[in-house]
């Protein structure tokens, strides 16, 4: 049987194998020497080894691309935070926490995607060490929700990270009160889902929902006992900056005295394919004896997805950033695009967004450094069509946007046949009315006739 050991030596191997040697942050890789998470990469991957190892790598290649061990209170959108669309509170019969999804307060394209999905990584690793790595049920309250509100590129992300990322993390996924219009996009959500996780789906109402969460756990708005009303509060944890860990020397052959930044590669950006993506990556490394803030801006900016495109910089810490070509974009059209690295002074790292916006307007030309590179496509990495994603990741992806847009398609005309019933019968009923009335008129014309004739 596989054990924690097996998988941290193949681990350790593949750092040693591979060159140039990955930068990994630290904290991930003393992680991949926990034993205890080890064993949940284990339990995740049904106790083999080898696919173990392949997850933890890919997780380390995965946190740092997105900077996940970066990503704090001083640089998430706390008001979004705020509104209380995603957090954490109660606990299911299982003991996990409950990790809350308030699907009406999400509306489509109203909120900025990337700044959802470092919220989401913030919230997922804050469960992660307030619940040292136990398990926690996703509860996705769709009460009061409509197709508006469904967004399966946000649901297939939750799917992705407690999938792939987050391993051995999920206990539940609950899905309380969902209206009757959404069951075909459930459907949908179903086929993403390995067949264990669909096994954890629970479809509950308010008379139901005893048997995942308590009365005591559930909040009054789900018909519970707990009168908890979301506020925010920090995390509470001691932050500190760990050296950055590096497996190779770089020269500073590339880095001009009295410039704030390091880049390498410093003039050059190479793309290379992997999967189905096309991405390259470039490291920003602070020279200056001041912290920095850096944002990073291109020519086309419909056409890359780049991660991070700003942060902050301690002096002599360094971020990699990783720039994804966005799927269905040729290549040929993207050539001869650029990037822009910018970088200014700041006086500590845990500055505002507020404060940090306020620095860069008041800014001027002579206290901002820029750095420009270019973009290099090697010719083998070209696919035959042009096109970044094909193939069936591409009919797969096509195949769920296909029928969630036949929905709502599909949803639209029932409301408007449904407003032109509600017409109809108002209208019919009217002409009811005014049919008894004027019975009633002539009826009464009749018996007075009647009585006239009668007198005579």
């Amino acid at each position: 049987m596989a054990t924690p050991a097996d998988v941290r030596a193949l681990f350790e191997a593949r750092l040693k194998e591979t060159s140039p040697p990955p930068d990994f942050h630290p904290l991930d890789l003393e992680r991949a020497k926990d034993e205890k998470y080890l064993k949940r990469v284990l339990q995740h991957t049904d106790k083999d080894a080898k696919e173990a190892a392949n997850m933890l790598w890919d997780i380390c290649v995965w946190r740092k691309s997105v900077g996940a061990n970066d990503i704090n209170e001083s640089n998430i959108r706390l008001d979004y935070v705020k509104e209380g669309l995603f957090f954490t509170h109660g606990r299911d019969v299982d003991g996990s926490l409950l990790f809350i999804f308030k699907a009406k307060m999400h509306i489509k394209g109203q909120k900025d995607y990337e700044d959802i999905k470092r919220i989401l990584i913030y919230w997922f690793d804050r469960a992660e060490r307030e619940e040292g790595g136990k398990r926690v049920t996703l509860f996705l309250d769709m009460e009061g929700s409509g197709l508006s509100n469904m967004d399966m590129e946000l649901v297939k992300y939750l799917i992705t990270l407690f999938k792939l990322y987050y391993p051995y993390f999920l206990n539940y996924i609950v899905i309380y009160q969902m209206p009757w219009v959404l069951s075909a996009a459930f459907k949908v959500v179903k086929t993403l889902l390995p067949a264990k996780a669909v096994e954890r789906m629970r479809f509950v109402t308010k008379d139901t929902l005893k048997d995942v969460v308590a009365p005591e756990q559930a909040l009054v708005a789900w018909g519970g006992k707990d009168n908890y009303v979301f506020e925010f509060i920090p995390e509470n944890r001691s932050e500190h900056t760990p050296k950055k860990v590096t497996f190779a020397e770089q020269g500073d052959g590339q880095h001009s005295p009295g410039e704030m930044l390091r880049l390498v590669p410093n003039d050059t950006i190479v793309f290379k394919t992997e999967g189905d993506e096309i991405s390259g990556q470039f490291t920003i490394t602070n020279m200056d004896e001041s912290a920095v803030s850096f944002k990073i801006r291109t020519t086309a900016p419909e056409k890359f997805r780049v991660r991070p495109s700003s942060g902050t910089l301690a002096s002599g810490a360094s971020q990699t950033v990783l720039i994804v070509v966005q799927p269905g974009i040729h290549l040929r059209t993207v050539t001869k695009d650029r990037f822009l690295v910018m970088s200014i002074q700041i006086p500590k790292t845990d500055v505002t967004p507020k404060e940090l916006t306020q620095i860069w307007h008041s800014s001027t030309g002579s206290k901002t450094d820029e750095y420009r590179l270019k973009c290099q496509f090697p010719e083998k990495d070209i696919p035959k069509n042009g096109n970044i994603m094909e193939g069936s990741l591409l009919e797969k992806s096509d195949s769920s946007t296909s029928t969630l847009s036949n929905l709502e398609q599909n949803y639209a005309k029932l409301h408007r046949d449904l407003k032109q019933l509600k017409l109809l019968q108002f209208v019919t009923l009217t002409m009811t009315v005014l049919v008894a009335v004027l019975g009633y008129l002539l009826y009464e014309n009749m018996v007075e006739e009647h009585r006239y004739c009668e007198r005579m």
